[in-house]
């Protein structure tokens, strides 16, 4: 039986649509659908529990997969079978993450799984664009509690004008890249790069995006009526006690709020905030902490968020003393490490990261092999955050997501300043060596310093700072927090980090957890944030102004050479001989690549010191050495034969050609050496090819006075051999068979 479809379709208004569908595939899901726009198909699927886990959170795994069938293709490497998520897919993941989960309720703990999978790709197509409409389409066709449905949409900017999911090939013109997920009425998360925007342009573009979301969750909505909207599950909630939250508000609020206000450091605010809890815990019985505990510890801590917000609100003042628009104290160094290409340190408050530069040929650059995506990338940017930097002693488990996000982040930010015609593979590492608030931006801060340091030519130096909000919906107040502490990350109501040179915003990344925030309250926030950055843009130029001159003595010099396509073999040489020879000699790395318009050949030398480099150079140009007729060049004698001398160019070493006897001087020459020897410097006259012997001639007598009365001899006509032609092989058949010649006898029998 064909299943009965239920389709809607969103016009993007350009002649492109996304059609939202289900009905077809995986009816066992609790939600099911295709998304497809062009031949750009994803199938997201919904499953929750109906049994309440066993913790305090909601056990929510976003999963996205790009299937390499979709494209035609097979996963690269030996193991033919899609593995573990490329850092692409963990970033397309997260972007969806942040949108739903801050959606479902607050006391909703059962195990939900969101699987979303690029089922066929569209090279004009983007589908992570379309990932977090799939994601909440599935909700909405689902019994699962969630409070309305979002969507994302990615916006581009080409000639000043917006686009809605531009192509990737939209992309390379475009000045922004930026991703935004909504519901109807609000704006929940920003996250993209630019080229040096403005904080109202960037507003701008948040505006034009939420209003093609809005027709996106219209048109969820009229899917799920049109399947049949289900009746919300019921689930068992948590506990909740109204009058113990009282009870432990009224005994904490006082006590945090006097804390809050000491400006005390992480350290003894921590320890200060626990003694507090722990007085709370010790007036109730064994009995009553075995029975609601959990309830004492969650009342707690709403007590404390509570007690911290209206300090900032009321006060103006901070945890650590600081006021709303205060940046911590900031040192900074540079070549701290010896042996790296690049180093520095940056330390803000309590947070600090060490950063380091390598320089690379393209041999190095980071290969993209996605369903979605082939490409690499010259520049980027890796970020560690170990348990230490908090204090913490916990499971080493691989890269994870957060590492991979935020270091994606630091890059964006600083990739668009790295000039193009940079002949370097360049990979900055980011330790995080202390944290308490944004150790992305502190990765930032110190990436920039350490590029300056390994003498990568930066357009514009970058900074980055990140910034909170706390407000109060009832009251119209709000407070817009500079510098925020990693206490700070968690009680506000938005969280946004910005990076920028002193010209405009290279990345953003926010999350916004108020509903209906005004773009009025957000281009303040984001003015604010731009004095921030510029304050910490002045710290980083006071420790290093403008990136070295020089890269360091025991850093690689890259010299880049093109060469026509012709000689690539000649470089190569057979079997790489030549190639290998030459790194082997001169102590040089050398990376060969075409170029795919040109079709020259694109030579990157990588060498400590010049003379290693200076070798190369020789040898290609000796390669590449083509001698003009008519023109005189030096030469060497290499080599000594009956009939004349080898001779080697001087000025293309390895380049040699035959002086004939003949050539050597106007006198008849019996011996070569009467002429010349080993070893001997002279110049000569080049003529091109031979006509006669097909060879290249050069000629030293050609540049020296001919003798006084010297006659030359007289050519050599074409017979002057005494008819050795009849001796060629074409006057050997039988009717030129020597007549004097006796017939064979026969042999005499015995």
């Amino acid at each position: 039986m064909i299943p009965q479809v239920f389709k809607e379709v969103i016009d993007l208004g350009d002649g492109r649509t996304i059609s939202i569908e289900t009905g077809k595939l995986a009816k066992q899901a609790h939600g099911s659908v295709v998304v497809q726009s062009g031949n750009c198909m994803l199938l997201c699927t919904l499953v929750s529990n109906y049994k309440q886990s066993d913790v305090d959170f909601l056990p929510l795994t976003v999963d996205y997969r790009e299937k390499f069938a979709a494209a035609g293709r097979y996963p690269g490497g030996f193991f033919k079978r899609e593995a573990r998520p490329s850092d692409g897919e963990v970033l397309t993941m997260r972007l969806v993450d942040r949108v739903l989960r801050p959606l479902f309720p607050k006391d909703y703990h059962a195990e939900t799984q969101v699987m979303i999978q690029l089922m066929s790709h569209d090279d004009n197509v983007m589908p992570d664009a379309m990932a977090g409409l799939a994601a909440s389409a599935a909700i909405q066709l689902s019994d699962v509690p969630f409070e309305t449905p979002i969507s994302e949409a990615r916006v581009g900017r080409i000639n000043g004008e917006f686009i809605i999911n531009p192509t990737r090939a939209q992309l390379e013109e475009s000045d922004l890249d930026m991703m935004i997920g909504a519901s109807a009425d609000s704006v929940m998360m920003v996250e993209g790069e630019m080229l040096e925007i403005s904080e109202e342009e960037m507003a701008e573009a948040i505006k034009f995006a939420h209003e093609a979301i809005k027709v996106q969750c219209a048109a969820q909505v009229r899917l799920a009526e049109a399947f049949g909207k289900k009746e919300t599950r019921e689930y068992e909630p948590e506990r909740e006690d109204q009058d113990l939250a009282k009870k432990i508000y009224d005994m904490a609020y006082d006590k945090v709020y006097a804390v809050a206000k000491a400006g005390s450091s992480k350290k003894e605010r921590s320890n200060a905030f626990s003694e507090i809890k722990e007085e709370i815990k010790a007036t109730f019985t064994e009995e009553e902490l075995a029975d609601y505990g959990d309830l004492v510890s969650k009342y707690y801590a709403k007590a404390e968020k509570a007690a911290i917000r209206n300090l900032t609100l009321n006060e103006g003042l901070r945890l650590d003393g600081r006021k709303t628009d205060e940046i911590r104290p900031i040192w900074c160094e540079v070549n701290y490490l010896p042996s790296t290409h690049g180093s520095s340190i940056f330390t803000r408050g309590e947070t600090q990261a060490l950063a380091t530069v390598t320089l690379g040929t393209s041999r190095e650059a980071n290969q993209i092999d996605m369903a979605s995506f082939e490409g690499e990338e010259r520049f980027y940017l890796h970020y560690n955050f170990p348990p230490f930097s908090t204090g913490e002693a916990r499971p080493l488990r691989g890269t994870s997501r957060r590492e991979v996000g935020h270091g994606n982040l630091a890059q964006r930010a600083l990739k668009n300043m790295v000039p193009a015609d940079c002949p370097y593979t360049v990979r900055v590492v980011s330790e995080v060596l202390e944290s308490n608030g944004s150790s992305s931006m502190a990765t930032v801060c110190a990436g920039t310093m350490a590029l300056m340091d390994a003498g990568v030519k930066l357009k514009k130096p970058v900074s980055g700072i990140a910034m909170g909000l706390i407000s109060d919906q009832e009251t119209g107040k709000y407070a817009v927090l500079s510098d925020i502490l990693g206490d700070e990350d968690h009680l506000g109501d938005m969280d946004f980090k910005v990076t920028g040179t002193a010209d405009g915003i290279t990345a953003c990344q926010m999350d916004i957890k108020v509903k209906g925030l005004s773009y009025e309250i957000l281009v303040n926030a984001l003015k604010q944030a731009r004095d921030g950055r510029l304050h910490i843009l002045g710290k980083l130029t006071d420790t290093i102004p403008v990136p070295n001159e020089e890269v360091k003595e025991h850093a690689p010099t890259m010299v880049t050479r093109r060469i026509p396509n012709a000689f690539i073999g000649a470089l190569i040489g057979p079997g790489g001989k030549v190639i290998q020879e030459m790194q082997k000699e001169t102590e040089t790395t050398i990376v060969i690549n075409e170029d795919p318009v040109t079709e020259e050949g694109i030579v990157e030398i990588l060498g400590v010191g010049k003379k290693g480099i200076d070798a190369v150079m020789a040898k290609i140009d000796a390669i590449l050495f083509k001698p003009e007729v008519g023109k005189v060049y030096q030469v060497k004698v290499i080599k000594m034969l009956d009939f004349g001398a080898v001779v080697e160019y001087m000025d293309a070493p390895g380049n040699e050609v035959l002086l004939h006897v003949s050539e050597l001087a106007w006198e008849r020459t019996e011996n070569v050496t009467d002429v010349v020897n080993m070893g001997d410097v002279f110049d000569v006259k080049y003529f091109g090819l031979d006509p006669r012997t097909r060879k290249e001639k050069v000629s030293r007598k050609a540049i020296l006075p001919k003798p006084e009365g010297y006659v030359a001899r007289p050519p050599r006509e074409n017979n002057d051999r005494g008819g050795r032609d009849n001796r060629g092989r074409d006057n050997r058949g039988r009717d030129n068979k020597r007549d004097d010649r006796k017939p064979r006898e026969d042999k005499k029998e015995d």
